[in-house]
């Protein structure tokens, strides 16, 4: 390992990462004459690392050295198809309503765009012979946002059941990870609510299979839960794998909402243009919930998404999409097996979940103060930054206090970047053998 001088860490760091968040409980209103008061924060923003600087704010170009390479988001480094900018950007020429607000549920062209995609998709609604209807499907500001709205609607305080890792050395597959079914029936109680379930997995990488769905779906069913398919990554499934939608179960359509994205589908992360699909009874609580979280979606950004859908066929857009992503995937893999770094490699979404418990980061060397006491990813991963300039994604950031142990020994790195910049990146990982 070749050694290294610290006193060169003299870099300035936005205030922010040099924060220690402090806990001012005030739990007595009093009547204030200063002019800074401190305003209580309600008590669960106090739950384990809720208070805490995110992720996301930590490792942001902001934050890091200009010349990084950044595989930490998951935002891709190229523009849409040009078919989908081309039309969209008349739009609001075209219709001058596409300027205004839409209805809470979604523009009448976007909804009738997700039926048609969709409906051949969904088994049952292929055997009623009769398409999603506008009843069954919810536009939403983004994914996260139609998650939300779904839980502000039915739910309360979560709680967390890890997927677990594979043991042993090498190179390790997505569905190698397991979620052990006795732990999750175990964790419903009287109380339970809903379940969310990510297939394609992010940031594992997993794709669900059919029995392992049914497994869940029988537990949900005996506990008359709520299911939130979180399945934005739907479109980007490898190998031949396939992706079962467990709304598709016996007994589980009426008791699910499935989560789409356009953004993720047609590589426009900025336009937040998501939505629900399940049946009118929790598409309709939802909407309540939704429409007075932010009224309604991007009304231009709906018809451009909705254009992506009308033509995705005639432009064998998902076909050739799947393809460049693998070509991608199999780039990034090639140099952590040139590094000799074990990693998961996805079955589907584009993330690369790599196993850094073999590098040693110098001792001693700085870490920005957000990062101290939270795991040997994140001291990782800012060292990567400064060191190697090349952002990657602490994932013990995705896992409930009491799990944190199983997400500290990785990395995430994101593949949706063009084949020039994997490589560029590719160069400056390969310095990771020095540190074996």
């Amino acid at each position: 390992m070749p050694a290294i001088s610290f006193s060169a860490f003299t870099k300035t760091v936005s205030p922010r990462l040099n924060f220690t968040p402090t806990r001012t409980l005030l739990y007595t209103r009093k009547m204030s004459t200063t002019p800074n008061a401190v305003i209580p924060q309600a008590k669960r923003m106090f739950d384990g690392a809720t208070h805490k600087l995110d992720v996301w704010s930590i490792f942001t170009p902001a934050n890091v050295p200009a010349d990084c390479i950044n595989l930490g988001q998951g935002f891709m480094n190229w523009a849409p198809p040009d078919w989908i900018r081309a039309e969209s950007h008349g739009s609001m020429d075209h219709d001058i309503m596409t300027n205004h607000y839409s209805h809470p549920r979604g523009r009448p062209r976007l909804l009738k765009a997700i039926s048609k995609h969709y409906s051949p998709q969904f088994e049952n609604i292929v055997a009623r012979g009769k398409d999603l209807t506008n009843e069954e499907i919810l536009v939403t500001a983004g994914a996260n946002c139609g998650m939300f709205a779904a839980l502000t609607a039915h739910c309360a305080k979560p709680v967390f059941v890890p997927l677990h890792p594979p043991t042993g050395e090498g190179i390790k597959h997505g569905g190698d990870w397991t979620l052990n079914m006795d732990e999750f029936a175990a964790a419903f109680t009287p109380k339970t609510k809903a379940v969310i379930i990510n297939t394609p997995h992010n940031p594992v990488g997993k794709v669900f299979t059919k029995e392992e769905l049914e497994q869940i779906a029988k537990v949900c069913i005996e506990n008359n839960v709520l299911v939130l398919a979180d399945e934005v990554y739907d479109c980007m499934v490898y190998d031949g794998k396939k992706h079962f939608r467990i709304a598709t179960l016996p007994g589980m359509w009426e008791r699910t909402l499935t989560v789409g994205s356009g953004g993720k589908s047609f590589a426009c992360t900025g336009w937040r243009v998501g939505w629900l699909i399940g049946p009118p009874q929790l598409t309709a609580a939802t909407l309540a919930a939704h429409s007075r979280i932010v009224f309604c979606t991007n009304s231009p950004m709906q018809e451009a998404v909705a254009i992506g859908l009308e033509k995705a066929a005639e432009h064998k857009f998902f076909e050739e999409q799947v393809a460049a992503y693998e070509e991608r995937r199999d780039i990034l893999c090639s140099y952590f097996d040139q590094i000799g770094l074990s990693y998961t490699k996805p079955e589907g979404s584009y993330f690369l979940l790599v196993d850094i418990s073999p590098v040693k980061v110098p001792e001693g060397y700085p870490i920005v103060e957000t990062c101290k006491g939270r795991g040997k990813d994140f001291e990782f991963c800012w060292w990567l930054c400064q060191e190697l300039k090349v952002v990657g994604i602490p994932p013990s950031e995705f896992y409930s206090e009491e799990h944190v142990n199983i997400g500290e020994r990785f990395a995430r790195f994101a593949f949706c970047k063009d084949p020039e910049l994997l490589h560029a990146a590719g160069k400056r990982l390969l310095k990771l053998k020095e540190y074996l």
